[in-house]
């Protein structure tokens, strides 16, 4: 099923609505006491938004595969709960959350985990049939309207509620650079502000994690090497780095288990496989922390992250190009023809083999990068993957349009991709790519 933006947009926001109400329910019902459970001042929580829209464009041809749908909501929970707990963490330097059973990092938990794989066979089994009904009966210009108010002050809501949160991690750090925290009373500064006190006592009220008492030692020594930890830059060099190993893996598996060269590129410049380059940002963004675990226990994360991260890059790349670009129907144990068991053992191999064996001579390759010039650098071969993705997705969609259309459109971009990626070129780039409706 194709969905319009004013019903994508209008699903986040009802499940924005619906998962502050549940939240707020289930932690007023815990705590005995009236909680706003949400990072923002509005009724929504908008990672519950995401995820209900997540679910719809990715989850939707499992409609009549309960299990797999239940499986697949889990894991893009996961995913989304993960991302945003990383970036609040590195944003205030300490946990919003922490589980303390059945859990993965303090993040996650099984039973938050289940909860969210039923709300995805509820949303895309009952709940978005019922809203998308209910829509329908708005005029379309009135939609449009409230939607453009609600995200104005969505906007507004979610950029102030930034600044406070960034002007209480500063007010922190100018305390730990004067004194340890030890020595600090367990509370934050006060904002001068009347606003940012109401702001920062909900904040704390339904977060307890952030009282200042809580906080590890902020007086980090300064960086001496280039990309040092898992920085920025460092994951910028890994994603490089990946990309090509990647494309060389599956260039020589390709010759030994088919006999053939064949490539293996996603861009049209280079030999870089960006869902490998991607996939090894996406272990070590993730399972970094975990490099010192078991090697089983490495497989398993790897095995269930791999299986769901190819399954989201199969889906994109048929809603943004018209294109499959791997098929697994014939393997057993497939799903969709996205994923197969088979090739999720194999993520899971290699996300053992790349934090135990790969990553850390890797890392170390990339932190002997003088320092002077390293970001620089950087930010050099950042633009090249730019304008190379860029000038793939271009390539790609006018090599669709060709396929698809009696008369295809002409101008100077035209021209120019038809005379410089003709058919005969994308299908050597691209030898398994396959049109779809």
């Amino acid at each position: 099923m194709e969905y319009t933006l004013s019903q994508l947009f209008s699903l986040f926001f009802i499940y924005s609505l619906a998962g502050w109400l549940l939240d707020t329910a289930a932690a007023t019902i815990f705590r005995r006491e009236w909680i706003n459970k949400g990072y923002l001042s509005l009724p929504l929580c908008p990672i519950y938004g995401v995820q209900a829209v997540a679910f719809t464009l990715f989850l939707s041809e499992l409609k009549n595969r309960p299990f797999f749908l239940f499986l697949g909501g889990m894991i893009l929970a996961a995913f989304f709960t993960l991302i945003t707990a990383h970036i609040l963490e590195r944003l205030f330097h300490q946990k919003w959350w922490d589980y303390r059973h059945f859990q993965f990092e303090g993040y996650l938990s099984l039973p938050a985990m289940a909860s969210c794989g039923l709300g995805a066979v509820a949303c895309v089994r009952w709940g978005n049939p019922l809203f998308l009904r209910l829509i329908s009966h708005i005029p379309e210009g009135i939609l449009r309207i409230l939607l453009m108010v609600l995200g104005v002050l969505l906007v507004l809501d979610f950029f102030g509620s930034f600044f406070m949160v960034w002007q209480m991690r500063r007010r922190i750090r100018r305390l730990a650079s004067a004194v340890p925290l030890s020595d600090i009373p367990g509370e934050l500064p006060k904002s001068r502000h009347l606003l940012g006190r109401l702001l920062e006592r909900r904040l704390l009220h339904a977060y307890p994690n952030l009282q200042l008492d809580q906080y590890p030692d902020l007086t980090v020594p300064a960086k001496e090497r280039f990309a040092q930890g898992c920085c920025f830059y460092k994951l910028v060099w890994l994603f490089l780095l990946g990309s090509l190993l990647g494309d060389f893996t599956e260039t020589i598996f390709c010759r030994l288990t088919a006999g053939v060269w064949m490539s293996r590129s996603s861009l049209v410049y280079g030999p870089f496989s960006i869902v490998w380059g991607f996939g090894c940002v996406i272990f070590t963004a993730f399972l970094y922390r975990c490099h010192d675990k078991s090697d089983r226990y490495i497989f398993i994360a790897g095995t269930v992250l791999g299986g769901a991260y190819e399954y989201v890059c199969s889906v994109l790349s048929e809603l943004l190009f018209g294109t499959i670009f791997w098929d697994y129907s014939h393997i057993p144990f497939n799903l969709g023809g996205r994923i197969n068991l088979l090739y999720c053992f194999f993520w899971g191999i290699a996300a053992v083999v790349w934090l135990k064996g790969l990553y850390p001579p890797l890392s170390a390759l990339v932190e002997r990068i003088p320092k002077r010039i390293g970001p620089s650098v950087t930010w050099l071969l950042i633009l090249f993957m730019v304008f190379n993705m860029a000038m793939s997705g271009l390539a790609l969609a006018r090599y669709t349009e060709r396929q698809t259309v009696a008369s295809p459109s002409a101008g100077a971009l035209a021209h120019y991709l038809d005379s410089h990626f003709p058919d005969e070129r994308m299908e050597r780039i691209y030898p398994n790519a396959k049109l779809v409706e």
